[in-house]
């Protein structure tokens, strides 16, 4: 039987719930430290993908066909599991290592885009409508050099803090 037919909205659904809760287990394996340090740059990048969404959603680039409750958007799920999280995680491991950040969420965007991209449109979640695979990936690298660059500014710009208090810090 195919995979296709053994899932139905209701199940999509669960998938979806189970994808956005599991990557919070990980989290105190961040560390309070790293958590404090890169969850401004997360919060910021996520609130983008958002606002890209809703872009998204009107210029019809990709369709959700389910959420987890018909009041949340489709997005949702990923944006506050995977996306936060591995932001995070991406972060702590590559930070300082532009090169390195750089491989890391191309290969994590690789599978995102290719192969869980057409695994999500087989389970009725997302597909892709008015821009194909290729586009998508660059969009998400893009979005990584921006949180990269939002973390990049944040640490080395003082914002209005005094050499002390950047000291202790």
């Amino acid at each position: 039987m195919k995979l296709s037919k053994c899932v139905n909205a209701k199940n999509s659904r669960l998938l979806l719930i189970i994808m956005m809760i599991i990557p919070w287990i990980s989290l105190p394996l961040l560390g309070r430290k790293t958590i404090k340090r890169f969850l401004p740059a997360t919060v910021f990048i996520c609130l983008v993908v958002k606002v890209m969404n809703i872009i998204a959603e009107k210029r019809k680039w990709w369709w959700f066909y389910t959420s987890i409750h018909s009041k949340i958007k489709g997005d949702i799920p990923f944006i506050l599991g995977p996306y936060f999280i591995c932001s995070l995680w991406v972060l702590k491991m590559t930070y300082g290592k532009f090169s390195l950040f750089l491989i890391t969420n191309a290969i994590l965007h690789f599978l995102f885009v290719f192969p869980g991209g057409k695994l999500l449109k087989k389970l009725g979640i997302v597909s892709l409508v008015r821009i194909n695979s290729i586009q998508l990936f660059f969009i998400l690298l893009i979005r990584a050099v921006l949180l990269y660059s939002f973390q990049f500014v944040k640490e080395n710009l003082n914002f209005g803090r005094t050499e002390g208090e950047v000291e202790r810090s």
